[in-house]
């Protein structure tokens, strides 16, 4: 299971077919078998072929990775306060101000549910299974992040493909210093977050923000 024509045709199915089939128009309960189907697969292959652990490292450098991170942040919280509130000043910050406790479950579900399933998947099982395939290790790092923006393709936004790979490029990059999901999947947290947060759930379908 570990050829390089097998792990191209598994990356293809996997990354690329999936993905794109679920833009397409065909009954919800096949698409999410489709889903189920890849998740159970990749759980397999992580757990029992590449025998993956999700122990947080005792050498991570912590100091490095909040300077960065921090830094990083500001940008985020700068250019799209700025760019909601150019757009559509209604909508900075209104669900935390007039939905807080939808805002806090939100945030907690979009973490677990979402934040951590995707960096287990893009991160630590796209890192695993295909980074021997590539030499380039920069070039690598770039269809990871424009695999991850094809996962959003369903969104049918383009801001919504420009900024998820960007976060691609940003979150595989740390996974691609520190071998650390935990790392990678706060880093995804923070700015995913922040996003709801700031005013800009509605591309990404987080509830209330449609009524703000």
């Amino acid at each position: 299971m570990k050829s390089n024509y097998y792990l191209a045709t598994e990356l293809f199915l996997l990354f690329v077919l999936l993905p794109i089939s679920l833009v397409i128009t065909y009954p919800i309960a096949l698409k999410a078998s489709f889903i189920l189907i890849g998740f159970i697969y990749i759980s397999i292959i992580l757990l029992r072929v590449e025998k993956i652990s999700f122990k947080v490292k005792s050498s991570i450098d912590w100091k490095a990775f909040w300077k960065r991170i921090l830094l990083l942040f500001l940008g985020v919280i700068l250019t799209t306060t700025l760019y909601v509130f150019i757009i559509d000043s209604n909508k900075l910050f209104c669900v935390v101000l007039n939905k807080p406790l939808l805002w806090i479950a939100i945030l907690g579900v979009y973490t677990l549910l979402s934040v951590w399933p995707q960096e287990i998947i893009y991160r630590t099982f796209f890192f695993a299974r295909y980074e021997s395939l590539f030499q380039n290790k920069k070039l690598f790092i770039f269809i990871n992040a424009i695999l991850f923006s094809l996962a959003h393709l369903f969104f049918k936004n383009t801001l919504v493909i420009v900024l998820t790979f960007i976060g691609g490029l940003l979150f595989a990059y740390t996974y691609h210093k520190t071998k650390s999901t935990f790392l990678a999947s706060m880093e995804h947290a923070l700015y995913g977050n922040w996003l709801f947060t700031v005013g800009m759930g509605e591309m990404l379908a987080f509830p209330g923000a449609e009524s703000c």
